[in-house]
């Protein structure tokens, strides 16, 4: 049986630099459309030129891309101006993409309240739009806007709004949940109804999650007929987000129905950087991944409680529905509190500890575990400090940096600065060090204070060059004048590799200069820093 072929459009670079907080710039969105050419998606929505000076900008840029067309996104000609003389399609002509994207109305009640036309003016509107970009022979798509909501309130006008834009040639109709308030098994009802009036070939689905549907919407659309999706990297988009095609694209895939019955130009080891292509986006957006996102997400594949990990362990199908690796992502063993025997073998295996299951250390480990966590460290999120602390209980670790006391002080001077200031002795084959430093806080300060001076930290210096801290954590675990606090930092390098680490404590500081000082000692473990004498 021939399989029918499925169309991924990617609006990133447009609706999801709707999101609250998003700005890309023209370097930004180059490098997204990059990593979508690559991944091998079919429409890449650039943005409104016209619109912004960055829009503008970005299709002024000569594009070469392998496998996507870039699309332009407008709105239907002004009541009152003919296609020619509109200067918003003159713009998107003026683009230069192959293909259009045209957002209108089609909802009788947006075209009354929010354009003060009549519905007439607004079909003629979208009709001699359409006819305008297929005569210059652009592949047109149109956006119907609130089409759900419209075709409940008043389906035969909504269905004219679609008609009036496939007459005239057309190449997509797309049904948009703008409001996102529509529920699967209503998509599948109104797609089916619309595929007796448009062909389900020229049919797409873009649908937003303001109830949280946004996937499940898109992926009832596709098996009630249409046969375009849109959506965006991560869910990006205004208020809850757009379909996430991060979860959309290995679901049609991976996923035996959809498989058996569709095709997507993507090319099956391009699956495999889905994972890359999620997180380059929040890199892009400088924020922290979401770590719990279906598929890519790093908690996708984690597993906590010991009952699960032993059956992992057995057969990795009795707990997770694909192999992370289809993905580019990987299974990560979480241990804690709640980790038994299997969590912890599984765990050193990870990280290169071969261990027999009867060697008393292993015990010696979880009890030490279980210890920690009883007074407020918690290993699950700080998989470098659990790596230290198993090394040093397991193994042997080398010593690197000893520091032996350290000074912090904040003080506002006179014009109502804070200022936080840092002394730390440093101990290296036996020379002491001492290091100075100021900072936005007094962690800040304590991080300066090492990292400034890195130069003077002699064989180790090359090594914490490239050291950044991206995040910082604290939680108070109890009330009272003798609270314990739990710092949690995320540190980084120019290798792109990323590490969690822990400190527990009554007081603030010492907390993060525990979790400072693991930072420091697993980059230098990792990068194979010479041990101390």
């Amino acid at each position: 049986m021939s399989k029918e072929q499925l169309f991924i459009f990617d609006t990133t670079l447009r609706d999801g630099a709707q999101t609250q907080g998003v700005d890309f710039s023209v370097d930004d969105k180059l490098k997204i459309a990059s990593a979508l050419d690559n991944l091998g998606v079919d429409y890449i929505e650039g943005g409104w030129p016209g619109a912004n000076p960055t829009d503008t900008e970005f299709f002024q840029k000569k594009h070469s891309f392998n496998n996507a067309k870039l699309t332009s996104f407008g709105m239907t000609k002004r009541t009152g101006r003919s296609a020619d003389n509109d200067p918003g399609l003159s713009a998107l002509l003026n683009s230069n993409t192959p293909a259009v994207c045209i957002v209108g109305k089609s909802w009788d009640f947006h075209v009354d309240i929010a354009l003060g036309i009549s519905n007439e003016e607004n079909l003629e509107n979208i009709k001699e739009t359409a006819k305008h970009f297929v005569k210059e022979n652009k592949e047109f798509m149109f956006d119907a806007e609130h089409f759900f909501d419209g075709y409940k309130a008043n389906p035969s006008y909504a269905l004219s709004c679609l008609k009036s834009a496939f007459d005239e040639g057309a190449r997509w109709i797309v049904l948009c949940d703008t409001n996102g308030g529509t529920l699967p098994h209503e998509v599948t009802k109104i797609v089916t109804e619309v595929s007796k009036t448009i062909p389900g070939k020229n049919l797409g689905i873009h649908a937003h999650n303001d109830t949280g549907n946004a996937v499940a919407n898109s992926l009832a659309a596709v098996w009630a007929g249409v046969r375009q999706v849109q959506g965006t990297i991560n869910g990006l988009g205004e208020r809850c987000g757009n379909a996430n095609l991060m979860s959309l694209i290995p679901t049609f895939f991976l996923k035996e129905d959809f498989a058996t019955n569709f095709q997507l130009k993507i090319k099956p080891d391009n699956i495999k950087k889905l994972t890359e292509c999620s997180r380059l986006l929040d890199e892009i957006l400088n924020r922290k991944p979401n770590k719990h996102l279906p598929y890519v997400g790093a908690a996708a594949f984690s597993h906590k409680g010991g009952l699960h990990v032993s059956a992992v362990q057995k057969n990795p199908k009795t707990y997770e529905h694909i192999d992370p690796v289809e993905v580019g992502n990987s299974r990560n063993i979480v241990v804690s509190d709640q980790s038994g025997k299997s969590n912890i073998i599984s765990r050193l295996k990870t990280i290169g500890i071969e261990i027999e299951e009867s060697d008393p250390k292993i015990k010696k480990l979880l009890d030490e575990v279980k210890d920690r966590e009883f007074i407020g460290y918690s290993y699950d999120g700080a998989d470098a400090s659990f790596e230290l602390l198993a090394r040093r209980i397991i193994s042997k670790i080398p010593r690197y940096i000893l520091i032996k006391e350290y000074d912090v002080s904040v003080k506002k001077d006179s014009s109502g600065t804070i200022v936080s200031s840092a002394k730390a002795q440093l101990e290296v084959d036996g020379e002491k060090i001492m290091c100075t430093g100021e900072g936005n806080g007094p962690v800040n300060a304590l991080d300066n204070a090492i990292r400034q001076n890195v130069d003077r930290l002699n064989k180790y210096s090359k090594y914490l060059k490239d050291l950044k801290l991206v995040d910082y954590k604290v939680r108070i675990l109890n009330t009272g004048t003798e609270a314990i606090t739990r710092v949690s930092i995320e540190s980084t390098d120019s290798k792109g590799k990323n590490w969690f680490t822990i400190g527990v404590s009554a007081n603030i500081i010492d907390a993060s200069f525990k979790a400072l000082v693991d930072s420091l000692d697993y980059k230098l473990f990792k990068d194979k820093a010479p041990a101390s004498l």
